[in-house]
């Protein structure tokens, strides 16, 4: 595996460390918090991997939609 050298300030690495757990490797916290992130395409397959019905999956992502078009959503875009 290849590997690069990369600096940081105390602050920074203060940060890093505590979010690191035992046996977890900088990389890993990285990854973790970089990594990828989750999207609506993610959860739907996940959820057809679960077996959830396409009407209970249509159901969810009407309830998703709707809350997009809410006042107090819009206001906070």
């Amino acid at each position: 595996m290849a590997v690069k050298t990369i600096t940081i300030d105390i602050e920074a690495y203060n940060l890093l460390s505590r979010q690191k757990q035992t046996g977890q490797s900088f990389s890993q916290v990285i990854k973790a918090h970089f990594g990828d992130q989750p999207t609506a395409s993610r959860f739907r397959a996940l959820a057809r991997s679960l077996r959830i019905s396409s009407d209970a999956l249509d159901a969810m992502e009407s309830q998703v939609r709707a809350r997009a078009k809410t006042r107090a959503r819009a206001i906070l875009r």
